[in-house]
């Protein structure tokens, strides 16, 4: 059987020389937020575009007293290789807060460290997904898992995504006329759209996947940013042996240290660790010293507060603006937590001439169609209140209520 591959000329390339590549890579998007960061550079515009925790909330002072400490206690341990699975203490301070928080039994060896909760998506495809299996995600969906999951060639089926969680009959429907390998979805303050899955939802998802084949994939990147400090059962509570959970400290500590983790059934850790050796043999090893470090010596709850009530005021804030400056039809969610408004325009507004004459009046946002794996979401826009400040939000919002006032009286 001849491989498939697709060709590019590269530009700028003098011969006109064609590379060959894996056809994978014609079916993988591009990440739109990236592309969109590269635009938002100008130190002119406001941007509600990206997924950027608030910089000023990142205790930079206590990640350097943890750094120096691991340095001149254990330096040359630290900086040396490891094990794959990660620092023991870093992986047991992570079952222990499940048990905390949650309520959930899980053991040190069901844990992985990653390099963000971005590699745990990767890691899942590789070890899960084969070409044209049938994978469930919400509908609009988190572009970063339908990037990392079009690497391995499934065939999506997205699941309406409501006020209180997905569609359960259009779900439904789906178990039966298809054999789903996986759902993927986030629970909590889901991205884009900010919604969060009621406790009754997620009763109804385990009953229905209950004794079936499929994985609940749980993506929690946003769980400990609920606005009230409630937190939710975990779906691993209802499916114990199907769910696998994925987690990060980038919203809570440092995206720059580039460390989450996933929580697997011991027979799918087994791959996943192998999965990991193959890809980076093990994650940042420094990194996860001093946030173990870190979370010994600070306290990470009054951190977390103060994320949460910062981030309730950004977003209570936005909302309100919304509901104040733009036209009757647009709707926007009221989220609970997390760092993200999902704004609905006029039918015949388009999301891409916002984000277009939105740029030149200095205010980026991000057009919902990267986020639909079916088309769709031509009037839709993520918004991002995390990092930005309450004048910035007054004035970007004035910004683009302008563009789609002007945009809707056409």
């Amino acid at each position: 059987m001849s491989q498939q591959t697709h060709s590019v000329t590269g530009p700028g390339a003098c011969s006109g020389r064609q590379y060959r590549f894996a056809s994978r890579m014609a079916k993988t998007p591009k990440s739109f937020i990236r592309e969109i960061l590269k635009v938002t550079e100008d130190p002119q515009i406001i941007s509600f575009a990206g997924g950027l925790p608030n910089p000023g909330l990142i205790d930079v002072d206590g990640i350097a007293r943890a750094t120096a400490s691991v340095l001149a206690q254990d330096g040359h341990s630290a900086l040396q290789y490891a094990t794959t699975e990660g620092y023991l203490p870093l992986r047991q301070f992570i079952a222990d807060r499940y048990k905390k928080r949650l309520g959930l039994s899980i053991s040190p060896d069901e844990i992985l460290i990653t390099n963000g909760s971005q590699q745990c998506l990767d890691l899942i495809g590789k070890v899960l997904i084969n070409p044209g299996d049938h994978v469930a995600i919400e509908r609009p969906g988190y572009l970063g898992a339908i990037q990392a999951f079009s690497l391995y060639e499934p065939q999506f089926h997205p699941i309406i995504l409501h006020e209180d969680g997905p569609d359960m009959a259009q779900f439904a429907q789906e178990l039966d006329k298809n054999p789903i390998r996986l759902f993927y979805g986030v629970p909590n303050s889901q991205n884009p759209s900010g919604i969060t899955y009621s406790e009754n939802r997620r009763r109804e998802i385990g009953a229905l996947l209950a004794g079936r084949d499929t994985l609940f994939i749980e993506d929690d990147a946003y769980g400990e940013l609920s606005f009230d400090g409630t937190a939710l059962p975990s779906m691993r509570q209802f499916l114990p042996e199907q769910a696998i959970i994925t987690g990060s400290f980038s919203k809570i500590l440092a995206p720059g240290m580039r460390l989450g983790w996933v929580v697997a059934p011991p027979p799918i850790m087994d791959q996943l660790i192998i999965a990991k050796q193959a890809s980076d043999l093990h994650s940042n090893y420094l990194s996860q010293r001093i946030a173990y470090e870190y979370l010994l010596h600070e306290d990470i709850d009054e951190r977390i507060a103060g994320i949460r009530e910062a981030y309730k005021q950004q977003s209570g804030l936005m909302v309100s603006l919304i509901q104040e400056m733009m036209p009757e039809s647009v709707t926007c969610t009221h989220p609970k937590g997390g760092m993200f408004v999902w704004m609905t325009l006029p039918e015949k507004v388009s999301s891409m001439e916002v984000f277009e004459n939105a740029i030149r009046d200095h205010v980026a946002v991000l057009p919902g169609t990267p986020f639909y794996v079916d088309g769709g979401g031509n009037n839709t826009l993520r918004i991002n209140f995390s990092n930005a400040t309450p004048d910035k939000i007054r004035t970007g919002i004035e910004r683009l209520a302008c563009v789609i006032h002007a945009l809707e009286k056409r």
